[in-house]
């Protein structure tokens, strides 16, 4: 609960499950493994039909998930993959590799490095280890990236590329901000920091963060390209402000709506829909999904993406 768009995923799916006329039960983990596998346990014992599961950790819930299995519930996973069991019966999710992606080629078109001479310096601030979801975003944005870095027109100073040299533990503002400011002091104290890649918001907030303790947004050093992703509230005004360059937008309200058709269809005893049922391969199986697109939200398009949409109010980006 200390991510603003898992609020908004469990506020739209109770809403949706409620009007279905299902009776919800809503619990949050605290992001602690063990209280998610009780929480689960529990659900199990008092009956459940179908789990809906944003995993803490997705390769942690195999035992509990084969218990769910033995008493004929259900499993769908909630955006966050879980891995290395067959006991998950579908995701519902976005094109995360898309995700990635649309960070990497916003980075690159906005330092136009297909033609400028370059070099320009580029950090980046990725996922929590324990999120599979975060190597696809890591990986969709080093496609377009990585081939730049080779040629030398990107340049990473601190050296820090892998998934795991550049992980924030838990997708935490607060550690996230610690990396950064680690990484301008001991590799940009005579250079400029050009881009920032950071996987989604709290990251992304970190670094900004960082970046104005350093000086950057004041004076002759202007914020660097920086991406996100979820369009918190916080993030969107970093936009609007010009401190944030854009947020890859990923509509809870539109997932939540379809996972919730699809536990409408395993409660019919259908099979869901699905549009995907070869990339989601978790270990044990491929498991099929449905795939929302991501959009890039900007401070161009924002009013059209998220005020008129109704997602947000003009009251609540002020």
């Amino acid at each position: 609960q200390s991510l603003q768009r898992w609020n908004q995923v469990g506020e739209n799916l109770n809403k949706f499950l409620t009007e279905m006329g299902y009776e919800v039960d809503l619990q949050y983990a605290d992001n602690e493994v063990q209280q998610q596998v009780s929480q689960i346990e529990n659900m199990i014992t008092k009956g459940a039909k179908v789990l809906i599961i944003a995993p803490v950790d997705g390769s942690a819930l195999s035992a509990v998930l084969a218990e769910a299995h033995d008493a004929g519930i259900k499993v769908i996973a909630h955006d966050r993959f879980i891995t290395e069991t067959e006991n998950v019966d579908c995701v519902g999710t976005f094109d995360n590799n898309k995700v990635g992606a649309l960070q990497g080629q916003y980075i690159a078109d906005a330092l136009d490095l297909e033609h400028a001479d370059g070099p320009f310096n580029l950090e980046i601030v990725a996922g929590s280890l324990d999120d599979d979801n975060a190597s696809y975003f890591l990986g969709g944005a080093m496609e377009i990236l990585q081939p730049y870095i080779d040629s030398g027109k990107l340049v990473v100073r601190s050296g820090q590329t892998t998934r795991e040299q550049c992980a924030t533990d838990a997708w935490q503002t607060d550690v996230a901000q610690a990396r950064m400011d680690n990484i301008l002091t001991a590799y940009y104290t005579a250079e400029k920091l050009d881009a920032v890649l950071c996987s989604n918001d709290s990251t992304a907030l970190g670094a900004e963060s960082a970046l104005k303790s350093a000086g950057y947004g004041s004076g002759d050093l202007p914020f660097p390209v920086i991406t996100g992703q979820d369009c918190d509230t916080a993030n969107v005004k970093a936009i609007i402000a010009g401190e944030q360059s854009m947020s890859v937008f990923k509509d809870t309200r539109a997932l939540a709506k379809q996972v919730a058709s699809m536990a409408q269809a395993f409660m019919n005893g259908e099979e869901p829909e699905y549009n995907d049922t070869t990339t989601y391969n978790n270990g044990a199986k491929v498991v099929p999904a449905y795939a929302l697109e991501p959009i890039v939200v900007t401070k161009d398009n924002y009013q059209e993406k998220l005020v008129d949409s109704g997602y947000y109010t003009e009251a609540e980006l002020k």
